[in-house]
């Protein structure tokens, strides 16, 4: 891959300016209990609180409107477990837009219904037999449908980068930024708002313990492939990196952690006792590695991003009660 095929810093300016009036500038909160307990001074961007109720917005959003206006109009197709295709199906709305969603039969009930809410078409597979990323390549092809994949997209990349940015224009420089991995549209697009904002700031993504080929990926110097994970982190079971996450990733991380499903439930009931916020389990996956010790940021400044709060009540309630 050439360097030149990757997203880079102006790519996420660009991608704020096409944001800004339509996505939330999401709150960057803090706590005393949570610093006392990390010895770290955290700042936490509430991306649960995004349109769509997950950073997602930003980069389904950016990559549709970048489209031309004949591309628009054919329509697009994503596959995902929930939060991009809730951001797609809302992006296209906004922006007039046919959206087709290939989705796993065992996503959140309220991703389903949310994703159908805001005008989706949602196109149902097995997440443990069939291959997602071919079903979206042949409904592009069939239909003459733009593919839109939930991480490897230079413009998905840009717009998730903008919610590292809007940190760091919050709170200045920091010396740790924390972002949950799955596919690594958001960790990538973090590397690159640090790189142009905070040059010596540590980028670090965390991945479910169940499913750390993100990890191991870096570690072996290519992509490594894995079976679906068994986590609660629905949102972050992806099977491998992309090209273009990976080529970032490799050269601005400084390192991948992980988290158990553990981990994620007390970091959950956390916000939830604590700061009053629902969030996902994907998305207090950089919050939980924090907590635990994984990440070294004693007596450091850290930005951790909340990447989603999208998670049926019921669900959640069982979560936090241990059932």
């Amino acid at each position: 891959m050439d360097r030149s095929d990757l997203p880079d810093a102006t790519d996420v300016a660009a991608a704020a300016a096409r944001l800004a009036g339509v996505a939330h500038r999401t709150p960057v909160l803090t706590s005393r209990t949570a610093d006392a307990a990390t010895g770290a001074t955290l700042f936490f961007k509430c991306e649960n609180l995004q349109r769509g109720g997950a950073f997602k917005f930003r980069g389904a959003y950016n990559a549709i409107a970048a489209l031309p206006a004949d591309r628009r109009r054919a329509g697009v197709v994503a596959y995902s477990s929930g939060n991009h295709a809730q951001a797609i199906a809302y992006a296209a709305r906004l922006l007039g837009v046919p959206a087709t969603i290939v989705m796993p039969q065992d996503a959140p009930a309220a991703k389903l219904a949310a994703t159908r809410g805001y005008g989706g078409e949602v196109v149902l597979y097995d997440r443990y037999a069939d291959d997602r990323e071919a079903i979206g390549r042949r409904l592009a092809a069939e239909r003459g449908l733009s593919l839109i994949p939930p991480y490897d997209h230079r413009d998905v990349i840009a717009g998730q980068g903008t919610a590292a940015r809007e940190l760091l224009e919050e709170t200045g420089p920091l010396d740790v930024l924390v972002a949950c991995l799955g596919g690594g549209g958001l960790a990538a697009g973090t590397v690159l708002a640090a790189e142009a904002a905070a040059p010596g700031c540590a980028v670090w993504g965390v991945e479910p313990e169940a499913g750390d080929d993100g990890r191991r990926s870096l570690a072996e110097g290519r992509i490594v492939h894995i079976d679906v994970p068994k986590t609660i982190a629905d949102g972050a079971q992806t099977q491998h990196l992309g090209e273009l996450t990976f080529a970032i990733l490799r050269r601005g991380a400084a390192g991948i952690a992980t988290a158990s499903d553990a981990a994620l439930v007390d970091a959950m009931r956390f916000f939830a006792e604590r700061m009053k916020l629902v969030v996902e389990p994907t998305g207090a996956l950089a919050a939980a590695a924090v907590f635990s010790g994984a990440i070294p940021v004693r007596g450091k400044r850290v930005g951790v991003i909340l990447s989603g709060g999208n998670v049926d009540v019921a669900r959640f309630a069982a979560l936090l009660q241990g059932s």
